[in-house]
């Protein structure tokens, strides 16, 4: 672990208080700006238009434009790498790059991802999940809060510390990434594609804290077949989706035994349950009137920092080869195919210096509240920068309620305070001079 670093103050009060005041001032067209953002439904392998919408907005901004789409042969030859089931013709990465005249302070990504999950059906929303209305002080649609306000807020604190006379003295990559909701692999071609720098800061809708430790995560499919017949000879057939609830209960208990380990895994001890097997998806079944051949389950698992994703997966398939029959005594044979997410969980070791920046500066736009930290049992980028680049990453963002379900929504005014606190991080870590 490493020391504690107390940081040295770069701006005068002067300084950081025309910062706080140019969020404030462009403030009305930063949230203008994430509603049209979160009206383009970008789902996966749907990016493209609100990728165009980020492209233009930072290309406006003078900064050194990189677009390229993602290579699924280049990104199989990594270890960190998800399964890819889709094609991703036309699914790009945009990095937009700022370059001092003489790169003098600290390089930094600004990283947030544009892809959102499905929206589900509309009719369990109060109103539509594209419409990015203003209710009662929260932005609402799909996105909102995981993570485009996140993401504008990036490019809006850049513009506050330039806007506020400041020139930073370190190169900035500002990143809008695909497949954070199911690979990873969009932030993992980033680095792959050779942009590393001193510190990542990502702002995820984290609670206005600090993300200290998350997990890993394995999205991984189960087919279960079945000996199909007709209904009324169903004692002598096989129903496959029977069978695949018996499977699902035996990788329950593998999820159980794997959270009674928690007390071995440093920051995860006080969770309740920090190991979540989730049924995401099931398809089966031909024919109303026939016992089902066949059943597909789509899962995804967690797993803890430190535990690979190959030990992770070694175990899943062994405790799948145990399930011969079921209660009944029917042969069973389920067999786990990957589908995406094939990551490892990570730490954030305390006492960096970019921690100890960000911690000032989460105070001075807090009005002196201390920065919090947390553990969460859910994915996040970071652990491309943290595992492979071994860059300190910060995961932290605004407060949000319902995140990849109904009436998602990012609650504004905590959208306001940590851009303030990422234009002074910015301003803090990359240095700056005045602009002349």
């Amino acid at each position: 672990m490493s020391e504690t670093v107390t940081p040295t103050a770069v701006l005068s009060e002067a300084q950081r208080q025309r910062i706080l005041d140019a969020v404030d001032a462009a403030f009305d067209d930063q949230i203008s700006f994430t509603q049209e953002l979160v009206r383009h439904p970008s789902v996966r392998t749907n990016e493209r238009s609100a990728q165009d919408l980020i492209f233009g907005a930072l290309e406006q901004r003078g900064l050194e434009m990189d677009r390229w789409q993602l290579d699924t042969d280049e990104l199989g030859e990594h270890p960190g790498a998800g399964y890819v089931e889709v094609s991703y013709d036309g699914v790009d990465n945009v990095v937009g790059t700022y370059r001092p005249a003489s790169e003098d302070g600290r390089s930094l990504i600004l990283n947030g991802h544009i892809d959102v999950v499905p929206e589900g059906p509309e009719d369990q929303w109060s109103r539509s999940p594209w419409d990015a209305a203003i209710i009662d002080g929260w932005l609402h649609g799909r996105g909102a809060g995981d993570m485009k306000s996140g993401l504008v807020a990036n490019m809006f604190a850049l513009d506050a510390v330039r806007a506020a006379g400041l020139t930073p003295k370190g190169r900035i990559h500002l990143q809008s990434v695909v497949e954070e909701e199911c690979t990873g692999n969009g932030s993992l071609s980033a680095l792959m594609r050779g942009y590393t720098a001193d510190a990542v800061l990502i702002p995820e809708p984290e609670e206005d804290m600090l993300v200290r430790a998350n997990v890993g995560v394995i999205w991984f499919r189960v087919r279960v077949s079945g000996q199909p017949t007709h209904p009324r000879e169903m004692s002598h057939g096989f129903n496959a989706i029977d069978a695949a609830y018996h499977v699902v209960g035996r990788l329950r208990e593998l999820e159980e035994r794997w959270n009674e380990e928690k007390v071995k895994h440093r920051y995860f001890e006080d969770l309740d349950h920090p190991i979540n097997l989730n049924v995401g998806k099931i398809n089966g079944g031909d024919w109303g009137s026939s016992v089902p051949a066949w059943c597909e389950v789509d899962l995804r698992i967690a797993l803890y920092p430190g535990v690979t994703a190959e030990d992770a997966w070694e175990e899943i398939t062994a405790e799948l080869a145990k399930i011969t029959e079921d209660d009944g005594g029917h042969a069973i044979e389920a067999v786990a195919t990957r589908t995406g997410f094939f990551a490892q969980g990570y730490v954030l070791e305390e006492g960096s210096a970019a921690e100890e920046t960000l911690r000032e500066s989460h105070r001075a736009a807090f009005g002196g509240a201390e920065l919090g930290s947390f553990t969460t049992p859910g994915y996040l980028d970071g652990r491309v920068f943290v595992q492979y680049a071994d860059i300190p990453t910060l995961v932290y963002g605004p407060i949000s309620e319902a995140i990849h379900g109904n009436d998602e929504r990012v609650d504004i005014e905590s959208v306001r305070r940590i851009t303030k606190a990422i234009a002074l991080f910015i301003a803090e870590w990359c240095g700056v001079d005045e602009t002349a």
